[in-house]
Order: C-alpha cells, then structure tokens, then sequence
C-alpha cells in the first residue's frame, strides 16, 4: 500500500518541490493550493507523470474556520481516489513573506502572519488527526530566521519559533500513536518566496552566499528531497527535531 503525503501549499516553490520528491521517493500526494487551480493540477499532472497518484484541495491555511469542511473533502478524496481512511504524512508547509520592522509592522500584517504559521498549523494539525494513520509523520516547515535575524522578518520568525515549540510538544502527545514530528527550517532559498528577493536580487544573493558555508544560497531541490527522506524509513527513528537546512548560513 502506497504512503499518502497532504502538503500544505504544495502548488509552487518549496512545496511543490516537496511534493515531487514524495513522488519520486514512491509516494501518493494530496496538496493544498489557496487560489491558483492551473497552477495545483499542473503539479498533479506532473506527479501522475511519475506513476503517482495526486489530487489537488483548495485551502487557506490562515482560515481555522475553513479546516472542519476542508477534513470531511479530505476524507472524501482519500476513499474516492486511494479507497481509504486515513493518510500517512503532513507537511505544514504553506506560509508567506510579509517583511517589515517592529517599528513598522501592522496589527493586519501581524495577525495574518501568526494566522498562517502558527495558529493555522495547530489548528489544521488538530483537525486532521483523526486522519493520520498510526506511525505516521508530521513535518513543520520553519526558517533559518528563528536561528540568526535579519530585519525586517520578527514577526514571521516570531511565528516560525512557536512552531519550533509547538513541535515538541507535538512529538510529546502523539509518540503514543508512533507519529514522528520534526521542524524542518531552510536557510536562504532562490524562490518566489517575499517577493523572489533571494532569486531575483543579485545583490541579495551575493552577500548570503557571501555568509553561507558550502558558497552559495539553497535552491528548492536543497528542500525537497530532504524532506522527502525525513518521512522514509530510514528516519523513523528521528522526532522532536529542529533540522536546520542552510548550507551552513550565518555559522
């Protein structure tokens, strides 16, 4: 029986990248887009390319109210398509940037913020834990930011750091069930990620290379294959991780 993985975001950048890995790994997928429908079912397409089943569910993981419906179309599409219950493995990968200092930041921008990552992962995780098959694994996609800091970015990385936390506990409660839970937090990424200002910045990209051990700053294939291989056999052993993805950044 093939291992079903729920990607939160999973239509573009590093979800998307998560999401083939699975694939490639032997994986089915299901992944959330929040408004772009073309751009989910071209990745589905392109995973059924590789011989893997997909489906593609609309989500905004910033709305909790949302999450009751989205489990019931969840459990819908897990009977219709694979003929079971419950999936294997989540990754709370959807997120954005909203860059801007303390002295600057919106109540707005922060609520959205601490609304996606932090409240919109308890929540969804809540709501789906009937659902996660026993020995499953969960995911919780961070950054390198709750690490070292840069301005602009304290309430994103603020947010980052209370799923660093809750991760723990996460692990604590749900090791009855054999469920895995580990942080996964990626330095410096060429994606369109705040606007693409890692890819598209020269500048930018120089001087966090220029910071970077191993020379240069990550791209999505750096990403998604290692989370890929967090959830394989090989790493059943691992939970309660903050598994740092940077090429050595700021070391």
């Amino acid at each position: 029986m093939s291992r079903i993985t729920l990607i939160t975001g999973g239509s573009r950048g590093l979800g998307r990248n998560t999401a083939l890995s699975v694939a490639r790994s032997g994986g089915d997928v299901v992944l959330t887009y929040r408004s772009n429908a073309g751009e989910a079912q071209a990745v589905v397409a392109e995973i059924e390319a590789l011989g893997r089943r997909a489906v593609a569910l609309p989500l905004d993981t910033g709305v909790t109210s949302s999450f009751g419906d989205f489990a019931e179309r969840l459990r819908t599409a897990l009977r219709d398509t694979w003929q079971r219950e419950t999936f294997d493995h989540l990754v709370n990968n959807a997120g954005h940037g909203d860059v801007g200092s303390i002295a600057e930041t919106t109540e707005a921008q922060f609520d959205r913020l601490v609304d996606v990552h932090f409240k919109g992962v308890f929540f969804l995780t809540q709501a789906l834990l009937p659902l996660i098959a026993d020995g499953g694994r969960i995911v919780n996609i961070s950054t390198g930011l709750t690490r070292f800091a840069y301005p602009g970015y304290a309430a994103y990385a603020a947010a980052k750091g209370a799923v660093e936390v809750l991760t723990h506990y996460m692990a604590k409660e749900l090791g009855a069930h054999g469920i895995a839970v580990n942080t996964v937090a990626p330095g410096a990424i060429e994606t369109d990620f705040g606007g693409g200002a890692v890819r598209d910045n020269p500048e930018i990209n120089r001087q966090l290379a220029g910071i970077t051990a191993l020379g240069r700053v990550g791209v999505a294939d750096d990403i998604g294959p290692m989370v890929a291989s967090l959830l394989g056999d090989a790493n059943r052993w691992v939970t309660a991780q903050r598994i740092e993805v940077s090429g050595g950044q700021a070391i």
